[in-house]
């Protein structure tokens, strides 16, 4: 059946990319050809509308295996011999409409990423963001996407080390579920998403195809209504147990020496796997439909093209070694089956019961080939005027600053998130050296070896909200802050980038200056970015009004600790030792937790941030490290000084005696978020050297006070004890969820 243009505009293509496809074809594409360019050109598979931008981004560095989009993951060098393979990923829509299965099948997917690479995963963190607490919906979105994400890690096997957690209404109808996997490689051993060699059998492995998920890109690729509970066939159901067998089967099989390449079939299924491997290798597929495993009957040659049921391979193998490859998946009880073989002619030749269905060039299906690529217009949003007409001078400093303590240590984007992470098993596999001390990155454990691996997931959205390119250069630095401040080296990262819909021009340009700071700060650190997702559409229609979420590009981060016996702590260690910040303290309140929701200031400036400064502090940090020099070190983030030196004590009960500056707005010292400061002690017998260090490196520094027993003290004026702070830090969320 030919299709019309009508046909396409259904399936979320634009008129002119049906003429294109067309042209490709040199005739009317049937509904199944259709079907296959609407998932592969959508913008969940093709970023259309971010490739130009995202190739501006910094690709080389010092430890770099695999370019970004060159493989399924991130690749980086952690000595000669082994590698770590990491990635970000989002499942935002499903999330949203089913959170227990969405958050779940992220998991399973962003870790698909990583072995199917060769590498074994070894950690997970997620970054979390949801609406009002108070709200009904918020709470069950909550529940679902944590037990989701608990329940598949832990029967998957896999710790989760760390992660983040946010609360703002404008997450209250589109929540983001962003998930990262890293896991450990030989060299050796790492296998390409590719295909190539004429006759080379081509497998599906893994569980059967069902009918959910199908058309998932595109359901991606489109705003939440309030009638996307209707898509919940998009959304797709995961099986933990099936994973793990599937994992330690292609391990094994990649052992035997078989495999020519193999990859995950996470978004599009089959016709993505078949047209990117293809692609790469510069060949063609024949695939039989009829041949792949189904879990319903009578199931259609587009439904199994385009299902995203979980836990599939396509693996392609070398001729002559087909029974081996049976061999290693009926060990682990797993379909195998050829559904067809490599071709030269560089074509996807697809049949169901020895008729052809679809005969599309797989180079016109992918990023980089014939996938169309667009530059968006954009603007600057109207709301940057409420932000210029900020005054710091109209905000009255609260004559009870206390009070003000109490409401940042009780709210849910400050308080213990003890409540999410105690639902996952952070300890299997006992890689996880953050799970019994306080560590701002997540250390985990390489076996065999004196190295360590730093992992962090960082981005204060509300910073990007008021200055897209500052705040996303914020979320840089601060993930290499958290990964320098725990005793590692900053690597690379890989990134989530959740924004607007890329048509509406002040979205479009939310991201353009986003990237644009983070590839300014990625050059400053040397973190080259290996790859990563772009989320798009994330925005709700409420009464036919568009909500966006603020932009929020999630960095993840990977640091190595060259010595793992150097990791450094952020609690204080004993009362009597001296409390220095390292960094100055600013004027300056703008889109802090205390500006936005004790004042109830939406609209600000983004704080106080100097990349070079931020890049100086980073460099004392090491250096005092590595001397032995300090104690403990905690970076100032949400909640300002006030909140960092809470966390600092709660780890061993012990409370703190400062002296605020008096040059300084008292509210700004304790509670502003300028950027670049990091809080230090350090035992009496460090100090000479400590000091000599600090000065000879220029950066501003100051004495705060002095860890005590428990007593909290601001200006020589007792406010409360560490243990009832505490108390109320780790069940404020807890209680708000009940």
């Amino acid at each position: 059946m030919h299709t019309t243009v009508d046909d396409a505009k259904a399936l979320g293509l634009l008129p002119e990319e049906f003429d294109k496809i067309t042209e490709i074809l040199g005739r009317n594409p049937n509904f199944t050809e259709l079907s296959i360019y609407s998932v592969m050109w959508s913008e969940h598979c093709s970023y259309k509308n971010s490739i130009t931008w995202l190739k501006t981004l910094p690709k080389d560095g010092p430890h770099m295996l695999a370019k970004a989009g060159e493989e399924n993951a991130g690749l980086v060098a952690i000595d000669d011999e082994t590698g770590c393979a990491f990635k970000i990923e989002s499942h935002n829509h499903p999330s949203a409409i089913e959170p227990y299965q969405g958050a779940a099948t992220g998991v399973g997917g962003i870790n698909r990423d990583i072995f199917t690479m060769g590498a074994r995963p070894i950690a997970q963190l997620n970054s979390l963001r949801f609406g009002n607490i108070n709200s009904d919906r918020t709470k069950w979105l909550v529940k679902g996407v944590v037990k989701g994400i608990g329940d598949y890690g832990n029967a998957f096997g896999i710790p989760t080390v760390g992660g983040e957690v946010y609360f703002d209404d404008c997450y209250n109808i589109n929540i983001l579920v962003n998930a990262m996997s890293a896991g450990i490689v030989k060299k050796n051993k790492v296998v390409s998403a590719t295909s190539y060699g004429v006759g080379n059998p081509v497998f599906i492995v893994g569980s059967a195809t069902g009918k959910d998920g199908i058309h998932g890109a595109a359901f991606a690729s489109k705003n939440i209504t309030e009638d996307s509970a209707d898509d919940l066939p998009s959304v797709q159901v995961g099986d933990p147990f099936q994973e793990k067998l599937l994992m330690e089967a292609s391990l094994e099989l990649i052992d035997t020496g078989a495999i020519i390449g193999m990859q995950d079939m996470g978004a599009a299924g089959i016709i993505c796997s078949n047209s990117e491997m293809s692609a790469k290798g510069k060949h063609g597929m024949r695939i039989d439909l009829d041949k792949v495993p189904t879990r319903q009957k009578n199931m259609k040659d587009w439904e199994i093209l385009l299902s995203e049921s979980q836990e599939r391979m396509l693996v392609v193998a070398k001729k002559g070694m087909e029974e081996t490859v049976y061999k290693v998946f009926d060990k682990w009880d797993l379909n195998c089956t050829q559904i067809g073989e490599v071709t030269a002619d560089g074509y996807l030749e697809y049949f169901m019961n020895g008729v052809q269905v679809a005969y599309v060039p797989a180079q016109s299906l992918v990023l980089g080939g014939g996938a169309p690529v667009y530059t968006r217009t954009y603007t600057a949003p109207v709301y940057l005027k409420d932000i210029e007409a900020y005054n710091i001078d109209n905000v009255t400093i609260p004559e009870d600053l206390k009070q003000v303590a109490l409401f940042l240590i009780n709210h849910p984007n400050i308080a213990s998130k003890r409540w999410v992470y105690t639902q996952y098993d952070s300890m299997v596999g006992t890689v996880n050296r953050s799970t019994n001390t306080c560590t701002d990155a997540a250390i985990v454990n390489l076996k065999d070896s004196k190295k360590a691996l730093a992992l962090t997931v960082d981005c204060n959205s509300r910073y990007v909200f008021a200055n897209p390119e500052t705040g996303c250069a914020i979320a840089v630095a601060e993930a290499a802050r958290n990964i320098t401040c725990s005793g590692g080296q900053p690597s690379a990262i890989t990134n989530c980038l959740n924004f607007g819909n890329p048509y509406d021009p002040e979205a479009y340009w939310q991201f353009v200056h986003a990237i644009k700071g983070m590839g300014k700060a990625c050059l400053k650190f040397n973190t080259p970015v290996t790859g990563g997702n772009v989320s798009f559409y994330n925005q709700s229609e409420v009464e036919n009004h568009t909500v966006p979420v603020f932009p929020t590009p999630t960095i993840g981060m990977l640091g190595i600790l060259a010595d793992k016996n150097r990791t450094m702590t952020y609690n204080f260690k004993q009362a009597g030792h001296h409390i220095y910040l390292l960094g100055s303290s600013q004027n300056c309140i703008s889109s802090s937790q205390y500006l936005a929701h004790f004042h109830q200031i939406k609209f600000s400036p983004a704080p106080y941030f100097s990349l070079d400064e931020e890049y100086d502090l980073h460099q004392l940090i090491k250096q005092l490290i590595n001397a032995d020099l300090i104690q403990s070190a905690h970076d100032c983030s949400e909640g300002g000084l006030w909140v960092a030196l809470a966390e600092s004590g709660f780890n061993n009960q012990l409370g703190f005696n400062i002296i605020t500056d008096a040059d300084i707005r008292k509210d700004a010292f304790l509670f502003g978020e300028a950027q670049g400061r990091v809080v230090v002690s350090i035992s009496p017998e460090q100090f000479d050297l400590f000091i000599e260090t600090v000065v000879a490196s220029g950066i501003d520094f100051s004495h705060l006070g002095d860890v005590t027993t428990g007593e909290i003290k601001i200006d020589g004026n007792y406010w409360t004890s560490i243990v009832d702070l505490q108390n109320q830090y780790d069940t404020a969320i807890e209680k708000a969820l009940l």
